[in-house]
């Protein structure tokens, strides 16, 4: 049986501002149903600009990219967007702020209250919804944000970082309730994230970039066993991947032009 065709798939992706310098070059990448690929690597390598390529939210300077088939803001696969900040309405309850996407696509009340209800189950937030964004912890902050992104139903969800102002605590807890939403869902992930144990932690395929200009280093296929637990943290082949990764990352910088 032939392997399923890639939901993302990028070829010779390269970007660049007006006249400015290269920020992006010639990427090649891919990611299947169901991968969680995390991207990792120095300040100014083009992570967050490699997620604006793949949301369409900017376009490229030249190559390919397509979601489903289809180039980015054009593919039938519904993509979300969470970002390193919340982003929360603060005059708008959690409710409301969870339902905001639907709303402004003009989505009917009834799914809108049914997609509603979903996702704040999913993120563990039900007796949050008539809370105000000023009443609620950090975490709880991004568990909305989250939420706002889950109810899109989308196929591919792009994560910029949306756990680094936390402490470790939450950030651990974060970690381990979104491998269990995406165990249930199954979407496509794309993570940005600094923390090499967030990204093993979280990852099936880790991509190591190198800056001046952002170009793939490295990548790392993570072997770990789901469900990932905190006692996965503790295990001698988790420290051995977070050492690889780290050691990559290392060569990474030592790369940059």
């Amino acid at each position: 049986m032939p392997p399923p065709s890639p939901l993302v798939a990028g070829h010779a992706v390269s970007k660049r501002y007006g006249d400015g310098p290269l920020i992006l070059r010639d990427l090649a990448f891919s990611a299947q149903p169901g991968d969680f690929v995390t991207l990792i690597g120095p300040s100014g390598c083009g992570k967050s600009t490699l997620l604006r390529l793949i949301a369409g939210l900017s376009p490229l300077s030249s190559g390919q990219l397509e979601i489903a088939g289809r180039p980015p803001g054009k593919s039938a696969a519904e993509v979300a967007f969470v970002f390193q900040e919340p982003a929360l309405l603060p005059w708008l309850d959690v409710a409301r702020n969870v339902e905001l996407p639907l709303l402004l696509r003009r989505a009917p009340a009834p799914r809108r209250n049914e997609s509603r209800v979903r996702a704040l189950d999913l993120v563990r937030l039900s007796e949050k919804s008539a809370a105000y964004p000023r009443e609620l912890s950090g975490g709880q902050k991004m568990r909305v944000s989250l939420a706002r992104a889950l109810t899109l139903s989308p196929s591919l969800i792009l994560l910029d970082e949306p756990f680094g102002a936390l402490d470790e605590l939450s950030r651990q807890r974060l970690n381990e309730e979104l491998l269990a939403i995406h165990a249930r869902e199954k979407w496509t992930a794309f993570f940005v994230t600094h923390s090499v144990a967030e990204a093993v932690f979280l990852s099936n395929r880790i991509l190591i970039l190198a800056a001046n200009p952002g170009r793939f280093h490295a990548e790392v296929t993570v072997d770990l066993p789901f469900p990932r637990t905190a006692e996965t943290r503790l295990s001698t082949e988790y420290q051995r991947v977070v050492a690889e990764v780290t050691r990559l990352l290392h060569s990474a910088e030592a790369a940059a032009a």
